[in-house]
């Protein structure tokens, strides 16, 4: 007997399932990560002003460092995800062990480049007199923890390949828990000020690090997967990353423009826009968590050759990506009060963030598209386009942003062109999405 074809309430019942699957953890493990920085903080705070200082300016620059070559998850996850589809685990294995070994090599570079010349980098920062001798001592100790963190990320990228978002979770969740337990006894027991902080975090990455490498390695020893570096996988990986890292930089370059010309605009300004900066941030966690899953589950279904079922998940996350973008924009809204509190008693401040609050509450189903277009084209293996996307993108956003004191314009308007910055971004990956380009099967693009 014939099996009758699914009916699509059921596809999107199991595309569903699918996405909470993989999107929950995933949700989790991203929260984690600032909780990092954030104890780190709460546990300096104590020792002194020019200490917590010195940690703000120190972990900035390795948050920017790291963030950087975050296409070792990104391409990792892609990579191994089309294999999975394709059936050959070892194959996928033996590839994420190339990404793990290109992260080893970027961190030992880093190394080599940071601990000699932080000295120069925390000065170059901006630093005050007081604040940079604890800033250099954090910089070049946890510097020593890079490695770890960029095999993090690629072997968080494994493994949302595998399917396993779980795994990543725990790891994070246990690492965040060592990594207070650490500062506090290292930084107070052992009286180390600023460098017990710095060593614990080194000491936590370390330890999140091995706990990923035994996964990985158990999973290659049981698929016959070779755990040896392999220099044409390597220079794959690496080539698969390079426009992920354009990507990524052209991003950063957005922030940092809009934080620029924030700063133009006074200290309530520049005050507000932090406030609101972060809560960007955490609202990104949730959507960025369905990326993920994007990435994850289309990789699978074009490395098996599906692609009615790729477009069938790209366009139920997109559905998901609006649906919580405007959950996400309501939130906001109704927040706004009682959230802009908890950070400032200014009344200038936050005259100056409520209007800009709203734009960012308008802009959230927008963002929900972008986030989840761009996790699909990642997990097509599409990085070249989401280079020249976000290149373009970035030279629409200066101009607009560069006017807006030129203008007389406030931080509702440095916010608008923010939300402009998405719309492009939203426009350039529609048009891809909806031409099929980036619907190549295969266990490789």
């Amino acid at each position: 007997m014939t099996q009758a074809p699914a009916t699509p309430k059921a596809n999107r019942r199991q595309h569903d399932r699918e996405i909470v699957a993989l999107a929950v953890p995933a949700f989790g493990a991203l929260v984690a990560e600032p909780l990092f920085v954030m104890a780190d903080s709460a546990i300096v705070g104590h020792l002194g002003t020019a200490q917590l200082a010195g940690l703000g300016v120190a972990s900035a620059l390795l948050t920017t460092a790291v963030s950087i070559f975050v296409f070792l998850a990104y391409a990792t996850t892609a990579a191994v995800a089309r294999r999975v589809g394709a059936g050959d685990l070892q194959s996928a294995i033996r590839q994420g062990m190339d990404g793990i070994w290109l992260a080893l090599l970027l961190g030992a570079a880093v190394i080599v480049v940071v601990v000699p010349t932080a000295p120069a980098i925390v000065e170059l920062f901006g630093a005050s007199e007081t604040a940079a001798p604890y800033a250099t001592t954090y910089l070049r100790i946890s510097a020593l923890g890079i490695p770890a963190m960029l095999v993090v990320l690629a072997a968080t990228g494994v493994l949302r390949g595998l399917q396993d978002t779980r795994t990543p979770l725990y790891v994070a969740v246990a690492g965040f828990i060592a990594n207070a337990a650490l500062n506090v006894g290292l930084v107070y027991g052992a009286d180390l000020g600023i460098a017990g902080s710095a060593w614990g975090t080194v000491i936590a990455q370390c330890g999140m690090a091995a706990a990923y490498l035994v996964v990985v390695v158990r999973g290659a020893r049981r698929h016959g997967a070779s755990l040896r570096p392999d220099a044409g996988g390597i220079r794959a990986s690496a080539q698969a990353g390079v426009p992920l890292l354009v990507r990524t930089l052209s991003l950063r370059a957005i922030l940092m423009i809009a934080t620029a010309v924030a700063a133009r605009l006074g200290d309530a300004d520049i005050a507000a826009h932090q406030i609101i900066l972060s809560l960007w941030n955490l609202l990104a966690f949730a959507l960025d968590a369905i990326a993920i899953a994007g990435q994850a589950i289309i990789g699978r279904y074009l490395g098996a050759g599906n692609i009615q079922g790729a477009r069938q998940a790209c366009r139920r996350m997109v559905e998901w990506g609006i649906a919580v973008g405007v959950v996400l924009g309501a939130l906001v809204l109704i927040a706004r009060p009682v959230f802009l509190p908890l950070f400032t008693s200014d009344s200038v401040v936050k005259d100056a963030a409520l209007p800009a609050l709203v734009v960012v509450a308008v802009a959230q189903p927008i963002c929900g598209v972008v986030y989840v277009l761009d996790g699909v084209l990642m997990g097509a293996g599409d990085g070249p386009y989401l280079a020249w996307a976000m290149l373009l993108t970035l030279a629409v956003f200066t101009p607009a942003a560069l006017l807006v004191p030129a203008l007389g314009g406030g931080l509702t308007a440095v916010w608008t062109t923010m939300t402009l910055m998405m719309a492009v971004r939203m426009l350039t990956l529609w048009l891809r999405s909806r031409s099929g380009r980036w619907l190549v099967t295969g266990a490789t693009r």
